[in-house]
């Protein structure tokens, strides 16, 4: 007697960026694809490489780990031109429009993330067309990212159209997934009286690539001449939502103490503002570094005895550094500079793992600092938690569990 093989249902992931792409968003919907492929018909829906891959031509169509994957036309600008970063979006949504329109079907499943924030309406669209049914999954709260980083005034005409077509957006979706408990209670408030499904499905470390390191065998902190000092590693996009003033800042009033050194490794708006102060401050405690390739993580994470996590006033419930959860599997105390209550400062306190201090507040920054000095035998156990703490809250195996529980996977 023959089993009658069961059929999978249709799941569609669209996101600007997919495999090859390795950058944040890239990397995480490549995982929770390929983690579904078990119990999905699994297809993407994505754009040419853009960002640490810009220049590479991948294949318009092709099966990677059991994904079939369609890579739409588009423009691939430099992204931190902002006029070119929306003619990114505009070619890539009418790309995505086209093709959702002829792929999905009547039933289909289609998970879209907020990168970059037009997707999800063009994909809404589509799919409400086509009678397929969109889980949004939120990586960053609009309108407020452009509030909490100055780009928008939060009493402007912008600001109210774009919390109108968010409500249009939240209320035909089947489910909202977010990365934060922050966001949870941030998107309940935006999304009241609608009656919608809010899931939290914290994002993960890659326990398997990243995990501690002895200090003494770090190539990078031998390269920069470290081993004496106590290092603060800031590794990640150094943006406009990074609050990196602060960090100047404390590091000038530490600048002639000879114990700190600050490495920033990572690339973003804020980056050339940042070189300009340390020469103009001449500080000779900060180190600026390349990004380095994911491959490199290992390396890089352990290159510190602190890692920094940073956000600017006003991002509490608006987005999640995932940078957090790779400092973790590398057994680091984090030091993160966000509003009380935020997803960051929750893990840091209920896990014991660090330390919180206010944005803006570069004076607060460096008491900590000093009472860390003086009391680095704290590093041992806060190492041994955050491990811990990876290995039991934040792996891939449970993030997928999440996701197909969320997506209601029989």
């Amino acid at each position: 007697m023959t089993e009658i093989a069961k059929i999978k249902r249709k799941l569609w992931v669209v996101s600007e960026l997919y495999y090859p792409e390795d950058t944040s968003t890239g990397y995480y919907l490549t995982k929770i694809a390929e983690g579904l492929a078990n119990d999905y018909d699994v297809n993407v829906l994505c754009g040419q490489p853009t960002y640490s891959k810009r220049g590479t031509q991948a294949a318009k169509r092709e099966n990677f780990n059991n994904v079939e994957i369609f890579r739409v036309a588009g423009t691939t600008l430099d992204k931190n031109i902002i006029p070119f970063r929306v003619i990114n979006m505009l070619t890539l949504g009418i790309s995505v429009f086209v093709s959702a329109i002829r792929r999905f079907g009547k039933g289909d499943r289609v998970l879209v993330v907020t990168n970059p924030p037009s997707m999800p309406f063009v994909v809404a669209l589509a799919s409400l067309f086509r009678g397929a049914g969109y889980y949004l999954l939120i990586h960053d709260n609009y309108p407020e990212i452009l509030i909490a980083v100055g780009k928008a005034r939060s009493d402007s005409i912008f600001v109210r159209l774009a919390h109108l077509a968010n409500r249009w957006l939240y209320k035909h979706a089947v489910k909202i997934i977010v990365v934060g408990r922050d966001m949870e209670e941030l998107v309940k408030m935006k999304t009241n009286g609608l009656d919608i499904p809010i899931v939290v499905i914290p994002n993960w470390a890659e326990l398997d690539d990243v995990h501690p390191d002895p200090r003494s065998d770090n190539a990078l902190i031998k390269e920069l001449g470290l081993v004496e000092k106590i290092v603060v590693l800031y590794a990640g996009n150094i943006g406009y939502p990074n609050d990196i003033e602060s960090i100047v800042e404390c590091a000038e009033m530490m600048k002639d103490e000879g114990n700190f050194h600050f490495v920033f490794l990572g690339a973003g708006v804020k980056r050339k503002w940042l070189e300009a102060e340390i020469e103009r401050r001449s500080l000779r405690n900060v180190t600026v570094l390349a990004p380095r390739p994911r491959s490199e993580q290992q390396v890089f994470l352990n290159a510190c005895d602190i890692a920094v996590v940073s956000l600017v006033k006003g991002m509490k419930g608006v987005s999640m550094p995932s940078r957090t959860y790779n400092a973790l599997a590398a057994g680091k105390p984090l030091l993160a500079i966000t509003e009380h209550g935020s997803e960051i400062d929750l893990v840091v306190k209920e896990n014991e793992v660090g330390w919180c201090v206010s944005p803006n507040d570069a004076y607060a920054l460096y008491s900590v600092l000093k009472d860390i000095e003086i009391s680095d035998s704290k590093f041992d156990h806060m190492a041994i938690r955050a491990r811990e703490a990876a290995e039991r809250d934040y792996s891939l195996c449970l993030a997928i569990d999440r996701y197909s529980n969320a997506l209601d996977i029989p």
